[in-house]
């Protein structure tokens, strides 16, 4: 692995959540791609089971980024993970909010919403390609995958029973 470089860590994040149009899903492969493939920070099943552990834990979805840095450097981890996501959140926020409130039928807010629908989407399926990628070691697992996915587009199953038949498919030697 290489050594930690908690500054670099910072200002990449903080770069990132500037444009995580759609929230922390959105810059997920970017993360991965920083913390497994270039720096060898992680390696990518550690990286799957922190994304994991943090969206079955009650909380934000966020909270993966602060888990991703405990798990790097203790405190100094969590600091140089997460003050950069509160910067541009807080930041961006506050701006959006002040103009759509002020002037709330501009054609360019509309624009601009309508404009990002089709990034943020991209940018979630390539999060869940990378996730899938992470996780999925062969036919089978591709398979529950797309399986697990038919399901939630037909059905209005809770996910957690989705996650115990995969957790069981796993236990029991499937996959």
């Amino acid at each position: 692995m290489d050594r930690l470089d908690l500054g670099a860590l910072f200002l990449h994040f903080l770069a990132l959540w500037f444009v995580a149009v759609g929230g922390p899903s959105t810059i997920l492969p970017d993360i991965h791609r920083y913390l497994v493939e270039a720096h060898h920070l992680l390696t990518s099943a550690q990286f799957a089971e922190i994304y994991t552990l943090a969206q079955v834990a009650p909380g934000p979805n966020v909270m993966y980024v602060t888990l991703i840095g405990w798990h790097l450097a203790g405190w100094a981890g969590v600091a140089a993970t997460t003050i950069p996501l509160l910067v541009p959140a807080t930041t961006l926020t506050l701006l959006v909010g002040h103009f759509n409130e002020r002037y709330p039928n501009a054609p360019i807010g509309r624009a601009v919403r309508r404009g990002l629908m089709p990034i943020t989407i991209g940018l979630m399926f390539a999060s869940a390609t990378i996730l899938m990628r992470a996780v999925n070691h062969d036919w089978r697992g591709y398979l529950l995958t797309l399986l697990t996915v038919a399901v939630v587009l037909r059905k209005s199953w809770n996910p957690l029973w989705l996650l115990a038949a995969g957790a069981l498919a796993g236990m029991l030697g499937l996959v």
